[in-house]
């Protein structure tokens, strides 16, 4: 736990340090000297200029950006799709904004069902830091496994994204906006995760994501390669008997429009397969997200995960409800 909060300090300190960089580099307006002589004088002098506090502190969380334009929270709470990390930054902010969502996903498997919520945090429409508590509660199937009836698998993830370049509305040629991210996970089952063949309980995902929204066609494009050694998102460790490198793997989305506030599509996500205990496919999902407002939006789902610890065919329903502005 001492390496997760060091690892957790230096990632929001750095992502502090970056959201602050480009704050600076994207106020052009604000850095500009004011001109006094424009100032109205009367005999006792120039009158006081208004107080900006109010203003600012205003604009410090205005929800500028348009609707659904942040994506939703996946499963490891990056925003972007359900599986699938993207370009975008969390929350409704503007460069000069902080915006920030709370979320809750609940799904449901044949042999499992998976929790997950936390928060995360987008700074200036720049870089995002977010937080995850995912649990894989086994039910009557812990027994089954020789684990224990009820037995749940727990993890933390730590997340930070830096959006690099490029607008998801406002680059309406064919650059998307592009980021750079990285996930800490640490798994709660140390032991256990070490007796199904898992090399380390605790690991780091990297990821480079391009996501595109195409005004006039209504349609949402991402494509994102992500560099892991986790078992099953990191909830059975990391690496194994059979590799303990990293793997290039591939998160692919399309989303359709269908009006402002209701997006339908479906996502691609490969996995690495590292233990012989317990072979891993990929996995993909089909959903419907609708945005009540920029405070509220639900996100509906089929996903199948494929093979998850021996027990084939693992594919359900899930609800994802997201709270922010």
């Amino acid at each position: 736990m001492r390496g997760m909060r060091t690892a957790v300090c230096s990632m929001v300190m750095l992502a502090t340090a970056l959201a602050a960089s480009a704050a600076l580099a994207d106020d052009t307006t604000a850095t500009a000297p004011a001109d006094s002589s424009a100032a109205p004088v009367d005999a006792a002098g120039p009158m006081p200029a208004p107080s900006a506090t109010p203003q600012t502190s205003r604009a410090l969380f205005e929800s500028g950006r348009l609707l659904l334009t942040q994506g939703v929270t996946n499963v490891e709470g990056a925003s972007g799709g359900g599986l699938a990390s993207w370009a975008t930054i969390s929350g409704y902010e503007t460069n000069n904004a902080i915006g920030g969502n709370a979320h809750y996903t609940y799904l449901n498997l044949p042999k499992y069902t998976v929790n997950d919520y936390g928060g995360s945090v987008g700074l200036f429409n720049r870089v995002e830091v977010s937080y995850t508590r995912l649990s894989l509660d086994t039910g009557s199937t812990g027994a089954a496994l020789g684990i224990g009836n009820g037995y749940t698998f727990n993890e933390d993830i730590v997340g930070a994204k830096v959006r690099l370049f490029g607008d998801i509305v406002y680059d309406q040629n064919l650059l998307p906006q592009v980021a750079v991210g990285l996930q800490y996970k640490h798994s709660d089952n140390g032991g256990l995760d070490m007796a199904l063949g898992a090399k380390n309980t605790n690991g780091v995902d990297f990821y480079l994501a391009a996501t595109k929204l195409f005004l006039d066609q209504s349609v949402v494009v991402n494509t994102t390669l992500r560099f892991t050694k986790a078992n099953q998102l990191g909830l059975l460790g990391f690496g194994g008997d059979k590799s303990d490198a990293y793997h290039a793997e591939f998160e692919g989305s399309v989303g359709y429009l269908v009006t402002r506030r209701l997006v339908v599509g479906g996502e691609y996500r490969t996995k690495p397969d590292d233990l012989s205990f317990a072979h891993e496919d990929n996995w993909f999902d089909v959903f419907a997200a609708y945005a009540l407002n920029k405070n509220l939006s639900v996100t509906i789902a089929y996903a199948n995960l494929g093979s998850i610890a021996t027990f084939t065919d693992q594919g359900g329903f899930y609800v994802s409800v997201q709270a922010g502005f």
